[in-house]
């Protein structure tokens, strides 16, 4: 409700072409409702937790199906969750946009000694690293020379944190590696999932960021040998993409837009959803074979350049304005 009111209160001061909702629910409901009473187009992006978890919400669902049958135009950024909203809205056209990335700023870069240094990544067994970045994990000393795993953004149930773990104990158990957490683990059940692993298994060698700048994540991502996004269900992950431009190698489950990046075997890895066996034996597999490392990371950022520029995202976006008479 203060949000309707804002808009209508805002709309008056400075009249907007259009209202341009960023997530199904919520925004999408009021930018929906708001356009409707100030004779504005609305268009409504659906990014994937909104139509896939609060659909089956009874307290959002018909926000939901108002939003889907009222919206001036819907977007989405993934051809699943295309079909998953015309399964709802029948009849309607749903307009793929999939996500950009500035493969100018994410890109394949050498690893800073000095970030290295500051994660724990460069000292002897045991030895106390010198300067840890607030919400680091490195109480086992050194994990230099160690090959890393990767994982960007909210470890939590929906990114398949409990697969991701699984696979790294296993192994971790045939040989030392490092895990690498760019980000946060998300507070309440997870983080105690997280905290019982870290018990369960002391020596496990896992660093955890806290939050990182998106202008300082490709210097992170270089620190990674193969980068992992294990789903359980998910939009167009950023993450995956800008791994990918980074010519990360990467191994990532067949969910929502993943599907519209990840060809198995060409540009990366798929694996089944929920199963840290098989996380487990891609990962080691791509751990023992550099040369597929290789050719999986130069193919991945080729298909980034090629497929997923800003540019065409951008003008994904123009091209709906347009279609509800407007001129940007």
């Amino acid at each position: 409700m203060d949000w309707f009111e804002l808009v209508v209160e805002e709309h008056k001061r400075e009249s907007f072409d259009v209202l341009h909702a960023y997530f199904l629910t919520q925004a999408g409901f009021v930018a929906t409702y708001a356009g409707k009473y100030l004779k504005v187009p609305s268009v409504v992006s659906i990014r994937g937790n909104d139509i896939e978890r609060a659909a089956f919400d009874p307290s959002k669902f018909s926000h939901i199906m108002y939003t889907l049958q009222n919206a001036s135009a819907i977007t989405t950024n993934a051809n699943d969750l295309a079909g998953k909203a015309k399964a709802f809205a029948k009849g309607r056209e749903v307009i793929v946009i999939p996500n950009g990335v500035d493969a100018e700023h994410f890109k394949p870069m050498e690893r800073k000694e000095e970030l290295m240094e500051a994660l724990g990544l460069n000292h002897a067994p045991g030895g106390v690293p010198a300067a840890v970045p607030q919400g680091c994990f490195a109480k086992d000393g050194r994990l230099s020379n160690l090959p890393v795993i990767g994982f960007v953004g909210e470890l939590r149930k929906k990114t398949g944190h409990k697969t991701l773990l699984s696979a790294y104990a296993q192994v971790n158990k045939k040989q030392s590696i490092a895990l690498l957490v760019v980000g946060e683990v998300r507070a309440g059940e997870d983080r105690q999932t997280f905290d019982k692993f870290r018990q369960a298994n002391p020596n496990a060698k896992i660093i955890v960021t806290g939050y990182i700048s998106p202008s300082d994540l490709p210097a992170y991502y270089s620190l990674i040998d193969v980068f992992v996004h294990p789903s359980l269900r998910d939009g167009m992950p950023n993450a995956l993409l800008e791994a990918m431009a980074c010519g990360k190698p990467v191994i990532a489950t067949p969910v929502g837009g993943i599907l519209d990046v990840v060809n198995d075997g060409e540009n990366g890895i798929l694996i089944p959803v929920n199963d840290g066996d098989a996380l487990a034996k891609a990962i080691d597999g791509l751990l023992n074979n550099v040369e597929l490392q290789n050719y999986l990371g130069k193919a991945a950022r080729q298909t980034i350049i090629n497929c997923f520029p800003l540019q065409k995202e951008l003008d994904g976006n123009l091209d709906v304005y347009r279609k509800l008479g407007l001129n940007p």
